[in-house]
């Protein structure tokens, strides 16, 4: 069986649908649109614009998918929403292609959860395992890296980067980069250490949690300059993968605000 719709369900016959897909009472997909195998469609939703979906993913009523962009310089270029793998969209959950301004391209990758009312921006990347709890709206040109939590009606401000691993507490708001694996909260989000009980579910060892905090105490001491401690922290730690990459991100950023220790 390839489709199985209702007979509400409006769907172009220039769509291009996958295997074994299910599409409930008056959603609506349109003419630009590719769905993947096993696809489960809830009524009400509508997917359009240039939007791609992968395989397993499961899209709940009233999801508005691939419309638009919310960007006063959009013309109505044929930007892109490509979404991956087995990624679960509750009710309410809106995203948007790219723009001119950036890549042209909004990108999600596999295994995500969006819970209801979740927003995502023009022109995001955004990784893999990724959780957005309820009403997190994520802005322009964001970058969240795999295995981030982002907490309810949390709001990250435009071209903003969260690190892999990171958490985001509910109702914070995030103006500046999240280190990887840092936790951050609110009301103005500022870092309160690391994601230590999220990184030992994930199965890192405590010998890799043991060099992660022990940088984190050197980037963030009060004496001496950040760049400094910078240095000393990638000469003295930098053999550790998770150091390692903390230290790309921070260096990859160098012109950037960074989320900072709450004082």
């Amino acid at each position: 069986m390839s489709v199985t719709q209702h007979p509400t369900a409006i769907i172009s016959p220039r769509a291009r649908l996958g295997q074994n897909i299910e599409i409930g009472p008056y959603s609506v997909i349109g003419d630009n649109v590719q769905l993947g195998d096993n696809i489960k469609i809830h009524s009400h939703v509508v997917i359009d614009g240039h939007t791609r979906i992968g395989a397993g993913s499961e899209i709940f009523p009233f999801a508005a998918i691939g419309l638009a962009p919310q960007h006063t310089r959009y013309e109505g270029e044929a930007s892109e929403l490509i979404i991956g793998e087995n990624n679960l969209m509750r009710e309410y959950v809106t995203m948007h292609p790219g723009t001119k301004v950036g890549d042209m391209k909004t990108i999600i990758g596999d295994n995500n959860l969006f819970y209801v009312g979740a927003h995502i921006a023009h022109d995001c990347v955004v990784g893999n395992n990724v959780i957005l709890a309820n009403h997190v709206g994520v802005g322009g040109h964001v970058t969240i890296g795999d295995y981030a939590y982002l907490g309810g009606y949390s709001a990250i401000h435009q071209f903003v980067r969260i690190g892999e691993h990171a958490i985001i507490g509910g109702g914070t708001a995030i103006t500046a980069d999240v280190i990887p694996y840092g936790l951050a909260s609110g009301p103005r989000g500022a870092l309160h250490g690391l994601n230590i009980v999220g990184l030992r579910r994930r199965g890192f060892d405590k010998e890799a949690l043991a060099a992660l905090k022990k940088a984190y105490a050197g980037l963030f001491a009060s004496e001496g300059l950040f760049k400094e401690n910078l240095v000393k922290t990638k000469a003295e730690l930098g053999e550790h993968d998770m150091v390692d990459k903390l230290v790309q991100f921070i260096e990859e950023g160098a012109d950037r605000a960074l989320c900072q220790p709450q004082k």
